[in-house]
């Protein structure tokens, strides 16, 4: 069962997946002593085995949450990356009516991906974009095979790599950058996969789409990275955790909330913040614990 349970329409949530929202084991940063550490809920397996994670207090929240906005999944992951992902819902088998996928090169209505906006996604990479066979070429190029241990082309939009991040060159990443800014791309360094994106291709135009189409009223954001900088700048009011990319630059912004939890608790937090928000503007009714 797809959709949402919010009758109004008044707010729209779009959140990060991976490591905002969601946690693979590298990322949980449980921190504190094994009988202290929260229980955790699966929400990805791949190949059997589980690999993204939640607190359970976060997914109880995230229902509430689920519950009294229209919530969007908002992540660079491919299609095919993001159905592995189950969030928890308010009814069995519930499913977000709108998902953005492939860094907004994807918008997802019902699971299934609309065709008029792909479309317009690719016009406006052709008109200001280098071909994407340039990036992948010069990434085999300038990629060391020592610190490179995977080269993936994502959804035919974008290129990213996964590296040894601790024996990068000093200045390559730089040096990456520039080049690819030449040439219309973002370049985007989270944990160990870096990302060469057209920068048209954002996060941020996608879920203003989705505002148009739902009338929200007011628009609620949470990521991590640089490519969710975009994101956080065009809502009411953004989160970002005390890790990730933005957080290791120190970047702020007006309107955004830089949480100091880290890993998993950051991600309970982030969706305590929001809850509240919404909370806050249909009245306080009740409080967030």
């Amino acid at each position: 069962m797809s959709g949402t349970v919010n009758p109004g329409g008044r707010f729209l949530v779009g959140s990060d997946l991976d490591r905002t929202l969601i946690y693979s084991p590298r990322a949980l940063a449980l921190d504190m002593s094994d009988e202290l550490a929260p229980r955790l809920l699966t929400v990805e397996v791949h190949h059997g085995r589980p690999l993204s994670f939640m607190t359970e207090r976060c997914a109880e929240m995230l229902v509430e949450l689920i519950a009294a906005a229209e919530f969007v999944p908002v992540t660079t992951r491919t299609r095919a990356q993001y159905q592995r992902v189950h969030l928890p819902g308010p009814v069995p088998g519930w499913a977000p009516r709108y998902a953005i996928c492939a860094n907004g090169g994807h918008l997802l209505v019902d699971g299934v991906t609309d065709e008029d906006w792909h479309a317009q996604v690719l016009a406006m990479i052709t008109q200001n974009c280098a071909p994407l066979d340039e990036v992948v070429r010069h990434l085999a190029l300038s990629a060391d095979p020592e610190w490179t241990l995977k080269r993936r082309v994502a959804e035919d939009l974008f290129a990213y790599l996964v590296v040894e991040r601790e024996l990068l060159p000093p200045g390559w990443v730089p040096e990456l950058t520039a080049w690819a800014d030449e040439r219309g791309y973002t370049v985007s360094l989270q944990g160990r996969k870096i990302y060469l994106v057209p920068q048209p291709l954002t996060k941020s135009a996608a879920l203003a789409e989705v505002e148009r189409r739902t009338g929200a009223a007011t628009v609620l954001t949470a990521g991590d990275s640089l490519l969710d900088a975009e994101l956080l700048l065009a809502a009411d009011a953004g989160f970002r955790p005390g890790h990730g990319e933005l957080a290791d630059a120190g970047w702020a912004a007006p309107g955004v909330t830089s949480l100091a939890q880290v890993g998993v608790a950051a991600g309970e937090e982030i969706v305590r913040q929001l809850l509240a928000r919404v909370r806050v503007q249909v009245g306080g009714a009740g409080l967030v614990h």
